[in-house]
């Protein structure tokens, strides 16, 4: 990962939340799952991966910069309150706020209103790492978004935007850092519909798929689904673990491995169904009318270098 003037790196990812190594590098070049391309979440998530994959370094770059833009409009009363604004585990943030100030580009003070929470302030430095930050932005979104046409990318932006917090909508700025802001808020949103079961909004896909598919190696579950062998192996073990999948015998081949579903996986997939189509009804509201379209399309664009099959794929679900 390239270091820019100022100290930040490349790179779209923001932590907002616990996520593995094997999902983080889940997504394989493929045709997409037809059953899945209808939803904004899982287009979005690829296109997420997709852009992941462009970051070869660690994601501290990104939250720096994220901070330092956000004060540019102004000091900032609350330490906590900036963190939970840009998605950032406030854990994370007092790191990233003793790098700036490490740095000299960020000046902590308490406030003298509430001893207990710090005031931000941009520095001097601090606002020349932000301009060098926000032309290095710009170039990468520049080769990220290069399927898109100029009038297309800033509605882009202005979609990915409203599946973000209100109070964070204007403190957010480049597709990369969009797309990542969403697509955790979005994984997040759904992840809580499903709280006490012991399931994730990433579970749908492979139970689905083991419901309509039946018996079914692994390795085609993982050509199916067009991710990785070991995000598949993750997958497959939490929901043998959970007594959702059962291992047996491939009934076409004695001597592998095959994945069915147990009469729990067939009831925790309804749990899970229904969150995701709660999840989708509320991120049509959050794009309001004609926005989830819209926004399916102009992610199937992105898609289209490495998943000639998106396009498509979401146009027949547009029509379905």
């Amino acid at each position: 990962m390239r270091v820019e003037p100022g100290g930040w790196t490349r790179g779209p990812h923001v932590e907002t939340g616990p996520q593995t190594q094997a999902e983080e590098t889940a997504e394989v070049p493929g045709a997409l799952p037809e059953a899945l391309t209808g939803f904004v979440g899982y287009l979005l998530r690829r296109v997420f991966a997709r852009f992941a994959a462009c970051s070869d370094g660690p994601e501290d770059g990104s939250r720096d910069f994220l901070v330092l833009d956000a004060l540019t409009g102004g000091d900032w009363a609350s330490q906590l309150d900036l963190a939970e604004r840009l998605g950032i585990n406030r854990t994370l943030m007092v790191g990233v706020v003793d790098r700036l100030e490490g740095r000299g580009q960020v000046l902590r003070t308490r406030n003298p209103d509430n001893r207990r929470q710090y005031i931000l302030s941009l520095t001097d430095e601090g606002r020349s790492a932000v301009e060098a930050g926000r032309r290095a932005v710009a170039e990468r979104d520049a080769r990220l978004t290069a399927a898109l046409t100029p009038e297309q990318v800033p509605r882009l932006n202005t979609l990915l935007a409203r599946l973000l917090p209100p109070g964070a909508q204007d403190l957010v700025r480049g597709t990369g850092h969009l797309v990542a802001q969403a697509h955790h808020r979005l994984r997040r949103l759904g992840d809580e519909k499903l709280a006490g079961t012991g399931l994730r909004v990433r579970h749908y896909g492979p139970l689905s798929l083991l419901a309509t598919s039946g018996p079914c190696p692994q390795q085609r579950l993982a050509q199916e689904l067009a991710i990785s062998g070991p995000a598949t192996s993750q997958l497959v073990d939490e929901l043998v673990a959970g007594g959702m999948v059962h291992r047996g015998r491939d009934p076409h081949d004695r001597r592998r491995h095959a994945l069915e579903l147990t009469e729990l996986g067939h009831t925790q997939l309804k749990r899970v169904a229904h969150a995701v189509g709660l999840l989708a009804a509320e991120t049509a509201e959050l794009l309001g009318p004609g926005g989830e379209d819209e926004l399916r399309a102009l992610l199937g664009r992105l898609l289209e270098p490495a998943h000639p099959g998106a396009a498509e794929a979401t146009a027949t679900a547009r029509r379905d």
